[in-house]
């Protein structure tokens, strides 16, 4: 399967479940901010973020948002312009956790 390079960003309205989502996130990306995170994912792994996040997110009062950017080595580095303290962006291929 094929990865695909996404940008998930999320807001969560209890304190309780933004560490959840956070502490889960990180195992599926890299933290490009504080609530946004860059993953490279093949589809099955893309269903298990939905899965995980979903089963902790409140869907009446949080919010996650999933771009997909397409394939990590081309869109999915190019499209990203920095200003200010700009972090690297990930190498692409699995994240083993």
């Amino acid at each position: 399967m094929a990865r695909q390079r996404y940008v998930v960003s999320y807001d969560i309205r209890d304190e309780r479940r933004l560490r959840a989502v956070h502490k889960r996130m990180k195992g599926f990306g890299y933290p490009l901010q504080y609530s946004v995170f860059i993953c490279d994912l093949d589809a099955m792994e893309k269903i298990a973020l939905r899965k995980e996040i979903g089963d902790v997110m409140h869907h009446g009062v949080d919010s996650v948002v999933i771009i997909a950017l397409g394939d990590p080595s081309g869109r999915g580095t190019e499209c990203f312009e920095f200003m200010g303290a700009g972090r690297s962006l990930p190498e692409s291929g699995p994240r083993i956790v």
